[in-house]
């Protein structure tokens, strides 16, 4: 959580003619801060996880709030909370070190360059992304199905 807010407050310039968070900025960090809050560690917090993502996009083009900062923090708060449910949920050491390859190199690399350079690279394309999507749903499925096997 303390991780997510420092990146928070060290990218709020992206913000760009905004002098504060809009509801979906707000959305896509309680996404990221899922795990420390009350029933955030449950097996349903992937599902949350993913709506809540949805929700944020759709309330963002909706109001017109959209910013780069919302852009750089959806990318974050996804490597958060995935990486997060990964460690928490998955007993596998493979599922494990692709989420740790898939979300924190990628949050790493992009920090890095922004230190190195003074100023964000752009983001890459969503075609990039697609692996990372297509590994949150098979997280939130495979959460749902032992949470349901465990709960029998």
């Amino acid at each position: 959580m303390a991780t997510s807010w420092a990146l928070t407050a060290s990218h709020l310039g992206l913000l760009e003619h905004r002098r504060r968070l809009a509801a979906a900025d707000v959305l896509t960090l309680l996404r990221a801060d899922l795990p420390a809050l009350p029933g955030g560690d449950r097996h349903l917090s992937g599902v949350v996880a993913i709506a809540l993502d949805h929700a944020d996009g759709r309330l963002a083009r909706r109001h017109g709030t959209a910013s780069p900062f919302g852009d750089y923090a959806d990318t974050f708060a996804d490597a958060a909370f995935w990486t997060w449910h990964a460690w928490r949920h998955e007993t596998g050491r493979t599922t494990r070190a692709v989420a740790v390859t898939v979300w924190v190199l990628p949050v790493v690399a992009v920090s890095t360059t922004a230190l190195y350079r003074g100023r964000m690279p752009e983001r890459p394309r969503p075609a990039l992304l697609r692996p990372a999507a297509a590994m949150q749903i098979a997280l939130a499925a495979r959460s749902l199905l032992h949470g349901a096997s465990g709960s029998r």
